[in-house]
């Protein structure tokens, strides 16, 4: 509610009041009276759905301390406090959050909407999908649920709604809309997740974890990432969408860990450039740098590099296989050949087409799980 404030001649003021009954009692200031009213600004429909929507879920995101223990140069312990964001997900206590935000935790403590404080333990974790599930314990009327939604049919220009405790601030709200969809996000680790969303809604550090909604309420995303030369955002941030934390969340309860595929190589990228000088037949490919003695890929007689050379400003490990194809698909990168194990599980027999020297083979390899 705001105030306006009309500036009237003193003698005009007492004509509207004597011609319109106005029962005001008016203050002279120098030849002037002042009449203030009350003005309300009307809420946009937009607003209206912002507040519902805070309203509803905002007490379902949780503020996740985490304390690990590092040492100084004298090998003393020193604690040290992360915080970063989480969704309770269900009645039982369980809450979805980031990898990072509780790697290497040694006590994880949540603080809820109403301000009390619980401890929280890990259940599991994933560092391939960047996404952990902690548990606590309060009582069952404290928990509010934020619904899982789906995250296959988003579009660009869709409005989003973040909410997370940037920089500790608790249960900030900011809004935005999906820039892009299908982005790849590398994390710490290294490992690439697939499909990610791109929004320009505000993220910032502490948000991590914390839930990306639709304009129905509904967690399609979980905050993971920015982009930022300063450290602070600028626009472009990144949220691992809810499908795949769906399936992973599933398996983090019953386990506590993930069964990821793995078929016990390292690989780099083939480009036409560096097979052109290297006078190989194809073109593109998963060249095989390294294999690991016992791994499915050691077992069923695949090669790793076997020297270095220099193209340019770039080091190759060649003289390993260089895998073309898996189960009849093309593999033109190492992200082709990784994305679609990712889909598999350990046990699952692949036949792999591969390049060596100038024959082309086909290997047959069981896949286990990922160490």
């Amino acid at each position: 509610m705001n105030r306006r404030t009309l500036r009237l001649p003193y003698t005009l003021f007492w004509m509207i009041i004597l011609s319109m009954g106005m029962p005001l009692l008016p203050g002279n200031y120098n030849g002037y009276c002042f009449i203030t009213s009350h003005v309300a600004y009307a809420i946009t429909e937009d607003e209206e759905n912002n507040i519902a929507i805070y309203s509803k879920y905002g007490p379902g995101v949780v503020n996740i301390i985490s304390t690990a223990i590092t040492w100084d140069f004298f090998l003393n312990p020193i604690p040290k406090e992360g915080s970063g964001s989480g969704s309770v997900i269900n009645k039982d206590g369980y809450i979805l959050t980031n990898y990072h935000v509780i790697r290497g935790a040694e006590t994880l403590e949540v603080t809820m909407n109403d301000g009390s404080k619980w401890p929280a333990k890990l259940v599991g974790s994933d560092p391939n999908t960047d996404l952990a599930v902690i548990k606590i314990d309060p009582p069952q009327d404290l928990l509010s649920v934020i619904p899982m939604g789906d995250s296959d049919g988003l579009r660009v220009g869709q409005k989003v709604l973040a909410i997370g405790n940037p920089f500790g601030l608790d249960r900030s709200l900011t809004t935005g809309i999906i820039s892009s969809l299908g982005r790849k996000l590398r994390t710490e680790e290294g490992l690439i997740i697939d499909n990610v969303i791109q929004t320009d809604a505000a993220v910032n550090p502490g948000n991590s974890g914390g839930p990306l909604l639709a304009s129905n309420g509904e967690m399609i995303g979980i905050n993971t990432a920015i982009f930022s030369p300063t450290g602070g955002n600028i626009g472009i941030g990144f949220a691992i969408p809810v499908n795949t934390a769906k399936s992973v969340v599933k398996e983090l309860i019953a386990k506590g860990y993930v069964a990821h595929a793995w078929i016990g190589v390292t690989i780099q990228n083939m480009v036409p450039e560096f097979a052109e000088i290297l006078g190989l037949k194809a073109e593109r490919g998963a060249m095989i740098i390294d294999v690991v003695a016992g791994g499915p890929a050691y077992k069923a007689g695949l090669i790793g590099g076997s020297r270095r050379v220099q193209i340019g400003n770039y080091i190759l490990i060649v003289g390993g296989d260089l895998i073309t194809g898996v189960d009849g698909l093309a593999v033109n990168t190492t992200d082709d050949l990784m994305k679609y194990l990712d889909r598999l599980t350990p046990g699952r027999k692949i036949k792999l087409t591969i390049m060596r020297g100038d024959q082309e083979k086909t290997v047959t390899l069981t896949l286990a799980a990922q160490p």
